[in-house]
């Protein structure tokens, strides 16, 4: 029958019926060093409110026994054991094996090339704790959970509660968790491996940071600015939520061939990519304490306050979201975080919002696989933008009242979308439910332009416009430079709002100045070029951003060329100041160069961002940034000087070596050599990367059949090798490889969630192909599992964009 994906109306049923009381899951690892098994036995305590009824537990793992009472069950072939003749109160004891630890989801064994040593991490959101043990797998059936966990003795076992008995046992140890408090099964956890450990103290907490052994040293490198943003960011949530968080232990454990970042309660899982092994820019430096303040942000929403069902993933996701980018701002010294948000996740969802998988940000949700569907762009930046835009709409100060309140009133809870509205709108004193609506409740994104009569300005919105509050900068020259005159807030209430308190002569009014609100501007005819010319003369990374917004979107809408938009843009990173925004920035021209430009602008556009990482480099403080701008642009004889700047860092040889192959090089002796001296245990893949990048079929069809076939690449680095894959230039080359994507297309799923996303994704071909394969690709997508689907149509709508910019003016 296939693994069932369970309905809202099955979630509602059950949670009429059941109370879960306790779990105590006993998990044997022993078996992990030499082999793929883990062994679970888990023990459910719970009620039923109606004795006699049926239901039925989720378990998707090989069952090897099941009781219910002390009655024998049978389990059915769809990932469910039926749960006859309930009583008022059940014991379910359930011992299963999960054996498929490379590619199940869930759970996965992680091998290091470096030494050897095997490391396993769990992984359950949205539904796939049932892949491991036996569980109810929805939301809102909270419990404590006690995990006892057997181990190979060399190993140290981390879960969601400190303090653990250890008990040797031989060649074996037992940790004998204590009971975590009520939590939703999707965020329990169980990390096992030899780790690195460091330890601290920070204003009663006690803080562990773990890596693999092979990683030792850049662990240690990291610990202190990961402390310090632990402690910043707990300090900060728990003055904001006026709620501290309630256990003393905060475990954060970097692991092999992890996906992302995990909000585990109290110890959170992160992909060890993370840990840069090159010394990390500022910018990767903002990004490790955003996704730091994100994941702890969870522990509030999501961890003690639990959606009831996953229509309400936004107030997990963006409320985390939006979090991290309020503490950091507020906590930190990435004071220019909201810059770099706008530079880089607020322009994907601006794509995503206006195309054709845009959704409302709260939207029914019909059974878990549409769930997993909804991890985008649209619950993520668009939800932070919006709540970033709520703050405004009602004040900080009562927003932190109603949050507080919020939490409070459903601490180890579960709640929904009117639960917050109703804290929020009780604090603001003002109702939200027109707000609500058209916000959480509609799809698509507002336009507004300005309209000039003599001397009256009138905001002007395309169609009926969302309440919100934003404003308008009025800018003059100062020499070379542009100057903020007048800044003036407006209440869009309609389609129409007059404008007030502008100066009578303005070089350039620049709407959303400050960036207050998630909608799109366009300048009116008079004014476009000025504001292509005059977007790098603005004086602040947010008003830049806000330009450089508006003149992206014009590119993916088809109204500015790839040229138009990319010499502006490379203008504007030429003159940009903000650490938090330069990378993001150049990132942006490099890929508006080789993915969006016509093959005639190709070479002047790639030039140009060149000269401007040239340009860059005198900077000792961007240098890095720069040079690694300069790898993705350089010519045969700009790589010479790119070499000779880089000297011995291994980092910037790997990203030269990457270009010398796109460009034809022989590269073969160096990056062997180059693969002996890296210390990186994951420097196999910078030499699969540079042989990603060679115009060679051969090279390209072992490092298809590497990524996409026999996946052996770490999914965290699919998107790198992917990247260096599909190359400008080689269309020809990569034309046989559309076909091969179709082929994989029933696969793309396999994993999970987050392996569904990034496959799909970064697989997608960009060359040799035509509008033709896309709506041929969107098709067969149809048949695919709704993570594939959605996916899948979002990158093709970017990639069809894509090709119309590449014929525009061709």
């Amino acid at each position: 029958m296939g693994i069932r994906s369970l309905t809202r109306i099955e979630a509602e049923r059950r949670s009429a019926l059941v109370t879960v009381e306790r779990y105590d899951i006993a998990i044997d690892l022993t078996a992990l060093p030499d082999g793929p098994e883990i062994r679970c036995v888990s023990t459910v305590a719970f009620g039923c409110s109606e004795p006699g009824a049926e239901t039925f537990v989720d378990c998707a793992a090989e069952v090897r026994s099941a009781t219910l009472n002390g009655t024998p069950l049978t389990p059915g072939d769809d990932g469910r054991i039926p749960l006859p003749a309930l009583a008022a109160h059940n014991v379910l004891r359930v011992e299963s094996v999960q054996a498929d630890t490379t590619t199940s989801p869930g759970a996965h064994r992680a091998v290091d090339p470096a030494d050897g040593e095997v490391y396993l991490w769990t992984s359950f959101e949205p539904d796939e704790a049932r892949y491991v043990w036996a569980c109810f797998d929805q939301p809102d059936l909270k419990a404590p959970h006690a995990f006892t966990v057997t181990a190979p003795a060399a190993w140290t076992v981390l879960s969601n509660s400190g303090d653990p008995r250890v008990e040797e046992q031989g060649a074996a140890r037992r940790w004998s968790f204590p009971d975590t408090p009520p939590l939703s099964v999707y965020n329990t956890v169980v990390n096992a491996g030899p780790f690195h450990e460091i330890r601290r103290e920070a204003d009663g907490h006690d803080l562990g940071v773990f890596a693999r052994r092979s990683l030792a040293e850049v662990l240690e490198r990291d610990a202190d600015e990961i402390f310090t943003l632990t402690r910043q960011g707990l300090a900060f949530y728990a003055e904001a939520f006026a709620m501290p968080f309630p256990q003393r232990k905060y475990d954060q454990v970097f692991m092999p061939e992890f996906g992302g970042a995990m909000e585990n309660y109290g110890c959170v899982t992160w992909s060890d990519m993370f840990l840069r092994r090159a010394t990390p820019t500022h910018a990767e430096r903002e990004v490790l304490a955003v996704v730091l303040l994100h994941e702890m942000a969870h522990m509030w929403f999501g961890n003690i306050v639990t959606m009831r069902w996953w229509d309400d993933l936004w107030l997990n996701e963006a409320f985390a979201e939006f979090a991290c980018h309020w503490a950091a701002e507020g906590a930190t010294r990435y004071t220019d975080v909201w810059a770099g948000h706008l530079a880089g996740g607020k322009l994907r969802a601006y794509l995503s919002d206006q195309g054709p998988v845009s959704h409302p940000i709260h939207q029914p949700i019909h059974d878990v696989a549409q769930a997993a569907s909804i991890f985008d762009n649209i619950t993520y930046p668009k939800g932070a933008s919006v709540l970033q835009q709520l703050k405004t709409y009602v004040g900080e100060d009562r927003f932190r009242t109603g949050m507080a309140a919020y939490f409070a009133r459903h601490a180890w809870g579960t709640t929904t979308l009117q639960d917050l509205i109703d804290a929020l709108a009780e604090a603001g004193d003002r109702s939200l439910a027109t707000w609500r609506k058209s916000w959480l409740e509609t799809a698509g994104t507002d336009r507004f332009t300005l309209e000039h009569d003599g001397d009256t300005v009138t905001l002007v919105a395309d169609g009926t416009p969302r309440p919100q509050v934003l404003a308008i900068g009025a800018y003059g020259r100062a020499g070379d430079a542009l100057e903020r005159t007048a800044l003036v807030r407006v209440e869009v209430a309609g389609p129409r709002t007059p404008v007030t308190g502008l100066p009578a002569t303005s070089d350039l009014l620049l709407i959303n100045d400050d960036d207050l609100t998630f909608a799109t501007t366009r300048p009116d005819a008079a004014t476009r070029d000025t504001l292509f010319a005059a977007a790098a003369r603005l004086p602040t990374a947010i008003s830049r951003g806000v330009a450089a917004a508006t003149v992206w979107d014009m590119l993916t809408a088809g109204e500015a060329t790839a040229a138009e938009a990319g010499h502006c843009l490379t203008a504007v990173l030429a003159a940009e100041t903000s650490d938090a925004v330069i990378e993001p920035l150049l990132t942006l021209v490099t890929t508006i160069a080789e993915l969006w430009a016509p093959a005639a602008d190709r070479p002047a556009l790639t030039e140009a961002v060149a000269a401007a990482c040239l340009r860059l480099a005198d900077d000792p403080g961007r240098r890095q940034v720069a040079l690694r701008g300069l790898a993705r642009t350089a010519t045969a004889e700009g790589l010479a000087r790119l070499r000779e700047q880089a000297g011995d860092d291994v980092d910037l040889r790997w990203r030269a070596l990457v270009r010398e192959a796109e460009l034809g090089g022989d590269i073969t002796a160096e990056s062997a050599a180059l693969l002996e001296r890296d210390p990186d245990p994951d420097a196999w893949v910078r030499a699969l990367t540079v042989r990603a990048a060679l115009p060679d079929p051969a090279a390209k069809a072992e490092v298809w059949q590497q990524l996409a076939v026999d996946r052996t690449v770490p999914v965290q680095s699919v998107g790198a090798v992917a990247a260096a894959f599909w190359r400008p230039g080689q269309d020809d080359l990569l034309a046989p490889y559309a076909e091969h994507y179709l082929a994989e297309m029933p696969q793309l799923d396999q994993g999970g969630m987050i392996p569904a996303m990034v496959y799909t994704s970064q697989l997608f071909p960009l060359y040799g192909i035509d509008s033709a394969f896309v709506e041929k690709a969107q098709q067969a997508g149809q048949e695919t599992v709704p993570v594939v689907r959605k996916t899948l149509l979002e990158r093709a709508d970017t990639v069809l964009r894509m090709l119309r910019a590449r014929t525009a003016n061709a």
